[in-house]
């Protein structure tokens, strides 16, 4: 089984996959799930709402720098059914001497309020909200990497797991030929029904093996389609791409050279270095709190009601007014409020800081994880290649020798068991080898050859 430290495949392939394909489509390609994944996968379209929604907090905050202007008005009716002869009523600012039992009052404005300083809190807070978008964006490229992680981890094991259904019904052949073989020995008197029965219970555990590889095999593709979000019962099935030696023994670069140029472009080290820079921000919009605070504000204002004898036009031209002011506002006292807010700033500050050591650290450890395992893989395929073929010509002449009744079953069942241990750490050395270096150049350059 391909181990979990090969997690990772060919992330960039949304550029590279040429046009994405139907879900229900027979054969799929790696650039075909990543962009499918891509398009579809519900985390990964939290992630992009939750952008969005960074997006309209910023607009929000950059109209704040603006003034505000409302309009209000009011009517209000009343009915006094005892007046006083001779009273009086305040309506607005003036005084009406009817006093009929219903009236009613009406009053109009238009308002308007700036904050012209406040020690550049709202400026300073548009660039937090806009560095909270970076940081979303960064959060979703972060996700779309996991998933084409998740999904390139799958994609290997569909892949060895093909393979290594192949070699199992090809041992399973050979299990077949050997107990046909072991019949005719048993009639002519050469073999025990004891060595028959054994070639027989081989011929059976790989048939098992067979169905078990198999069984494996659906298991990682209905991961797959999981994580495509497919819930359609037609087959799916993957492309096997052209492996070649040369693309498993190429030359590895080295772990300073990737880690160098990853450090530019992974989004989970450009996300840490932004939260730092919202940290400073935080900071200076906490400091702004000791700042006194300076508004402007103006408004238009008439009435109207029923105790006068002016018609509704005269009434708002008579009462009409306006006016405007300044409003300094200076902090004293806060109970601790500020200096709370700039203590806390400071210690959010020195987290990201430590935060960003560690995705580097992780980062380098990740990328030297990966050129150990394309170094060693390389040297393990260079190895197996050759105990591949020790194995496969050991055994063709065990077969030769049992059929000349020159070797018994336990050998020939030896034989076969080195063999098959021998194809299929083959297989696996060369798709590590291949996976391994694939990930370093993604690492490296942010794209990946299919």
């Amino acid at each position: 089984m391909i181990k979990g430290n090969a997690k990772i495949l060919l992330s960039a392939l949304l550029l590279l996959g040429g046009g994405t394909m139907s879900a229900f489509a027979k054969q799929w390609t790696l650039g075909d799930c990543v962009n499918y994944a891509l398009a579809n996968n519900i985390s990964l379209r939290k992630t992009v709402v939750t952008y969005q929604s960074a997006q309209e907090t910023l607009l929000q905050s950059k109209s704040a720098l603006l003034p505000s202007l409302s309009a209000s008005t009011s009517q209000n009716v009343t009915l006094n059914p005892w007046p006083e002869r001779g009273s009086y009523m305040i309506a607005g600012d003036k005084v009406q001497t009817n006093s009929d039992k219903t009236y009613y009052n009406g009053s109009y404005g238009i308002n308007a309020s700036w904050t012209v300083w406040n020690g550049n809190k709202n400026h300073n807070q548009v660039k937090l909200n806009q560095l909270s978008v970076d940081e979303a964006r960064l959060d979703s490229a972060t996700t779309a990497n996991s998933i084409q992680e998740q999904i390139a981890q799958l994609f290997v094991q569909i892949l060895y797991s093909k393979d290594a259904v192949d070699v199992n019904k090809a041992t399973l052949e050979t299990s077949k030929a050997n107990e046909e073989r072991g019949k005719e020995f048993v009639k002519v008197g050469s073999m025990s029904k004891a060595d028959l029965a054994q070639l027989t219970a081989q011929r059976a555990q790989d048939e098992y093996a067979v169905v078990q590889a198999e069984s494996n095999l659906k298991e990682y593709k209905r991961q797959l389609k999981q994580l495509l979000q497919i819930t359609s019962e037609e087959e799916f099935d993957v492309t096997v791409p052209t492996t070649t030696d040369a693309m498993a023994l190429a030359a590895v670069p080295s772990v300073s050279s990737v880690y160098e140029s990853a450090l530019a472009n992974r989004p989970e080290i450009q996300r840490a270095a932004t939260a730092i820079k919202a940290s400073d921000l935080q900071l200076k919009i906490a400091k702004a709190g000791k700042m006194p605070t300076v508004s402007l504000s103006a408004g238009l204002n008439s009435n109207t009601t029923s105790m006068s004898n002016n018609n509704w036009g005269t009434q708002l031209k008579n009462n009409f007014a306006f006016g405007g002011g300044v409003t300094l506002s200076v902090p004293l006292f806060d109970n601790r409020q500020t200096k709370t807010a700039v203590n806390r700033a400071i210690l959010e500050r020195q987290s990201n800081e430590l935060d960003l050591r560690d995705k580097q650290t992780t980062l380098y450890s990740t990328i030297e994880n990966y050129w150990l395992q394309a170094v060693n893989n390389q040297a393990q395929y260079r190895s197996a290649k050759i105990s591949t073929e020790s194995a496969q010509t050991s055994y063709n002449l065990l077969q030769e020798q049992f059929k000349q009744n020159l070797k018994n079953v336990i050998e020939l069942m030896n034989g076969k068991d080195a063999l098959l241990k021998a194809q299929q750490a083959e297989l696996q050395a060369k798709y590590l080898a291949i996976l391994n270096q694939d990930m370093l150049k993604f690492y490296q350059n942010g794209t990946l050859k299919q």
